[in-house]
């Protein structure tokens, strides 16, 4: 299962990784962060060792989504050296966040 990235631990775990990050922004009563969910926990096993993959519940951690001006959701951010180097808002499929990751490694 992914990482659960919250306002307390988003420093250490994101900006201050030496890996590439992806983090899924979601929340319980959203029905396409319930689609991608189970993708981003597929991508933090297959990638693990190689990549950060974290999940942001923005009811539970407001301060990072508002942060990065999360405005929808499920929105995916993928950060390299600390900074944002790309984005994917809804849901998609697997292969397209697997692509994205990819170019990062």
């Amino acid at each position: 299962m992914a990482l659960e990235i919250t306002d307390a631990n988003f420093e250490e775990l994101v900006l201050k990784s030496d890996k590439p990050v992806i983090l899924d922004f979601w929340a319980v009563w959203c029905g396409p962060c319930r689609m991608v969910g189970p993708i981003v926990d597929e991508i933090h096993n297959e990638y693990e060792g190689k990549a950060v993959v974290g999940k942001v519940d923005v009811d539970k951690s407001p301060g990072v989504a508002g942060q990065f001006g999360i405005r929808n959701i499920p929105t995916i951010l993928f950060f390299k050296n600390g900074e944002i180097v790309d984005k994917q808002v809804g849901a998609v499929p697997k292969q397209t966040l697997v692509n994205k990751l990819e170019g990062l490694l």
